[in-house]
């Protein structure tokens, strides 16, 4: 499940830190203030939708054009790249890749993959959920102008912009991701990005942009821990989630007392 529908409806955590891993890794770099979150535009016409994401929403990105695959047994050749913050060969492993996983030589460790492997629908959506803990996968792959995912294999630096300055059509050029239009893709979509929104959205849409935005209002800083790093990965964030859909126009805001 994808971070942000986790806090939707869990926005207060107990622990995060410890209990919520693959949400409060998301946060690391925030300090107090007002902060661009992840955005995503959705598009359709007769043919197929279209999913342009920024960087935290590739792995959903990924996700719902697999979940769209017809045929489960279907190999098919993925390539892209692995980035994570923990050593995760044993998983790598399990899931029958053979990737050449590699620890980075600076001071903030992390472990790097090259990928070019072949997969199926199923294993593909496993991956997806073991990395999500503490790992960016940046795939990408080509069956067919309706099923098929471009994602950089860099991930872009943090956004010093203010909110009201966000550039989304550049940040959203990051992942884009096409599967055909059926309804079942459609409830995919609606359950897994727009949850919080589906039972306010018009039926005859076009475009749908999701912006994503956080105000930290206090961190609170663990007391047993001295290492500088450490605290930084420790400490708490509370604040809020401004969450804004603009569909084809018109505008719809929701916004949530957060704990993370």
């Amino acid at each position: 499940m994808h971070f942000l529908r986790k806090i939707i409806e869990s926005p207060v955590l107990d622990d995060p830190a410890k209990n919520y891993k693959s949400i409060h890794r998301h946060f690391y770099r925030y300090s107090r203030g007002d902060f661009i979150g992840p955005a995503i535009k959705i598009s359709r016409t007769k043919a197929k939708l279209t999913l342009k994401g920024s960087h935290e929403f590739e792995d959903l990105i990924l996700e719902i054009v697999t979940k769209g695959m017809m045929n489960s047994d279907d190999q098919f050749e993925i390539k892209g790249k692995l980035i994570s913050g923990a050593d995760v060969s044993e998983i790598i492993n399990n899931l029958g890749f053979n990737w050449d996983l590699k620890q980075s030589t600076g001071q903030t460790k992390n472990y790097k993959a090259e990928i070019t492997d072949q997969t199926n629908r199923d294993i593909l959506l496993e991956s997806i959920e073991k990395f999500r803990e503490n790992s960016y996968l940046l795939l990408s792959f080509n069956i067919n102008p309706s099923c098929k995912v471009t994602t950089k294999k860099n991930i872009p630096q943090p956004s010093k912009k203010k909110v009201e300055e966000d550039d989304v059509n550049k940040r959203i050029q990051f992942c884009t991701g096409y599967t055909s239009i059926t309804e079942k893709n459609l409830n995919y979509i609606f359950d897994t990005i727009l949850s919080d929104f589906k039972s306010e959205l018009p039926e005859n849409w076009k475009t749908i942009i999701l912006y994503n935005n956080y105000k930290i209002q206090d961190i609170e800083i663990p007391k047993d821990v001295k290492n500088t790093r450490l605290l930084r990965i420790m400490a708490i964030r509370k604040g809020k989630l401004f969450r804004t859909v603009d569909v084809d126009g018109e505008i719809i805001e929701k916004q949530y007392s957060i704990v993370v």
